[in-house]
């Protein structure tokens, strides 16, 4: 980073400030070198002077012993002094085996961050901000401070941040929140000095410097009382030095800005952090939506070959409610099934069996016999027939009896888009998909298997959550009751009348009735489909989106929604 035949005086004038405890170190370590040598160049020298050997044993190892004595007392002040810095300036036990970012590493470019473009027009700004120091302070602005970007794991803000550093062209510092917690007292706060020690002296030397704080969530909660032995005191401290450090209480204005990353709600952080003037942005960092995903999935699959006739649009409908990280990893998978497989390239069959993977999880070990295959086809059978034909919403792109994490079998169901709003069709549709286990297995084998067992129970809860929660029972009893067991302090004993109990729990045996007898009545009247579907099922093992339609127009059953696969 410094390159000291290039750097001018102000310039080697900060690096001795930044790195002042490693000169005295390296010096004292050459000062005991030339001693080292001293000495022995002077109990060589008596050495060969002398004539007899006793003589010569007796006043040679004078030197050397001065020299023993030296190099014990020389070694005791090294290691405190060096363990007085790792501790105290920054590092110590809980950053054994982790990794600085160091800046000129930092190679993250504005066009390689994808699939999230609204983001990105805020970070640009962002980027300006920091870029455009002089035209703010004409206008009497001053710099960013503080950058919060919030969201879910694996959407890219780690990313961001890189790709921040990168286009401003600034040094790039950073840490994780788990570093500043400490087993001493007083070293996270020690540990946050010495980070933004760092920074002031990077921003003097290169007129800028950007400090990333990963997770910063482990250190930034709510303070705590004082209580026990100190922890909840050092807790505090690292807090409130971080909170001052955010502040500048300097005589001069440093070039700094902070970007910090959680994956909590910004409720869940210390409310002082969170007011104007320390974090002055906060970006809300989501999961990619179509067009994200698409532009993602081009991204990852242009640094691989891949079959040209892959329809990326179907890979980006298919993978709701992925993360970018979910893609690469995706992608990823699917490059190394197209190795195992000796393909040279990846195909769409391997990229469906990375979904899967991905989705459901490895391919279990679990072998089934012909009976237990045959009643898996027909409750997932059950199940499919089901879902296409009455969920609003959800498209049924997979059915598979081969056993993954723990389930003998499974349908995969994905929504067009994105839903945040779930109507009382839509549960209903859902209970109903749950139900269709039970009735096809019934409808086959005139009883029923354990294998309903969660069915019902997922299929009972939303029963119990419309009537209960959200006002969806036929009683009209409107309220959502979870909140009084939530506020209550003996939560067994909700403020209820017996007589309101009753017609909510009859509000929800109704709900599941009314969903049963809808189902008999479909897989009635869809007996040949139940058959077809289940013997297609038990012959192929796993059927795909393409098979599934086929069988459904087979019997004059097509969805009136677009497919999301």
């Amino acid at each position: 980073m410094f390159n000291l035949k290039k750097m001018t005086s102000f310039q080697i004038k900060k690096f001795i400030k930044l790195h002042w405890i490693k000169i005295v170190l390296i010096t004292l370590g050459v000062i005991f070198l030339t001693f080292f040598i001293f000495i022995l160049i002077i109990g060589l020298k008596n050495f060969f002077s002398l004539e007899s050997f006793y003589k010569k044993m007796t006043l040679a190892s004078v030197p050397l012993q001065i020299f023993i004595f030296t190099l014990n007392t020389f070694f005791f002040i090294f290691l405190l002094g060096a363990l007085q810095y790792w501790t105290s300036a920054g590092g110590g036990i809980a950053k054994l085996g982790q990794k600085k970012v160091k800046p000129q590493e930092v190679n993250i470019h504005w066009n390689d961050v994808v699939g999230m473009e609204s983001v990105k027009k805020e970070v640009n700004e962002v980027i300006k901000l920091i870029k455009d120091r002089t035209r703010l302070k004409m206008v009497g602005g001053k710099i960013i401070k503080g950058v919060l970007m919030v969201g879910p794991p694996g959407c890219g803000k780690t990313y961001l941040a890189k790709a921040i550093a990168t286009e401003t062209g600034l040094p790039f510092l950073s840490a994780v929140g788990s570093e500043f917690i400490g087993i001493y007292v007083g070293v996270g706060s020690s540990r946050i000095r010495s980070l933004f020690k760092k920074a002031r002296v990077l921003s003097e030397i290169y007129g800028g410097c950007i400090i990333f704080i990963d997770e910063i969530d482990t250190v930034a909660r709510p303070r705590v009382g004082v209580s026990g032995m100190g922890a909840g005191m050092d807790y505090n401290a690292t807090i409130n030095q971080l909170l001052t450090e955010l502040d500048g209480l300097r005589q001069t204005e440093n070039n700094i800005a902070v970007i910090a990353a959680t994956n909590v709600p910004e409720s869940n952080l210390d409310p002082a952090l969170m007011r104007a003037g320390r974090f002055d942005r906060k970006i809300y960092v989501g999961k990619p939506d179509l067009e994200d995903r698409k532009e993602l999935f081009k991204y990852y699959l242009a640094k691989t070959k891949y079959d040209t006739s892959i329809d990326i649009g179907v890979l980006a409908r298919k993978t709701v409610d992925f993360s970018a990280a979910d893609i690469a990893n995706m992608v990823r998978e699917s490059s190394l099934i197209a190795i195992r497989n000796k393909r040279e390239k990846i195909t769409y069959k391997d990229l469906s069996e990375s979904y899967d993977r991905v989705v459901f999880g490895l391919k279990s070990e679990i072998t089934l016999n012909e009976k237990e295959k045959e009643w898996t086809a027909y409750h997932e059978a059950g199940h499919a027939i089901i879902a296409y034909l009455t969920h609003p919403t959800d498209d049924v792109i997979k059915a598979s009896i081969i056993p993954r994490k723990g389930m003998l079998g499974y349908i995969g169901r994905r929504p067009a888009e994105e839903i945040h709003i779930h109507n009382k069709e839509w549960f209903l549709a859902n209970i109903k998909t749950a139900l269709g286990s039970y009735v096809a297995e019934k409808t086959k084998f005139n009883t029923t298997s354990s294998g309903v067992d969660q069915d019902f129970s997922h299929a009972l809860s939303l029963a119990h959550e419309m009537a209960w929660r959200w006002g969806m029972g036929k009683s009209g009893l409107v309220g959502n009751f979870y909140a009084l067991a939530q506020n209550s302090s003996r939560p067994q004993a909700i403020n209820i009348s017996d007589d309101t109990r009753k017609k909510l729990d009859e509000d929800t045996q109704e709900i599941l009735k009314e969903c049963l007898m809808d189902v008999e009545n479909i897989i009635g009247e869809n007996k040949e489909l139940l058959e077809y579907f289940a013997q297609r099922l038990i012959e192929k093992e796993e059927l795909e989106y393409d098979e599934i339609t086929e069988i459904f127009k087979k019997y004059g059953k097509e969805r009136h929604q677009e497919p999301n696969n």
